[in-house]
């Protein structure tokens, strides 16, 4: 009887134990993944912050020659208008 209640729980210790394994490893891989994913969004995000640096310093540079280019004809036509008077 005594093996009996002894195969039973070594069975289910052995059960036991390897869905504790199956947990842990399952765990483990959720964790790995979760590192990688963090990993992959981190990258995607510095990226991204990149690319906008470069377009807001295009966009100053765009600007300057927009504003250049305004003042330099707001010169001529003022040079104009006081020619037809």
């Amino acid at each position: 009887m005594i093996d009996l209640i002894a195969a039973a729980l070594g069975a289910l210790l052995g059960v036991g134990g390897t869905g504790a394994i199956m947990t842990l490893s399952g765990a483990a891989r959720r964790n790995t993944e979760s590192r990688e994913a963090v990993i992959r969004l981190t990258s995607a995000v510095e990226s991204i912050a990149g690319k906008l640096e470069e377009l807001a310093l295009d966009m100053k540079e765009d600007r300057k020659e927009i504003y250049t280019k305004l003042n330099e004809h707001g010169n001529r036509i003022t040079l104009l208008e006081s020619k037809g008077r």
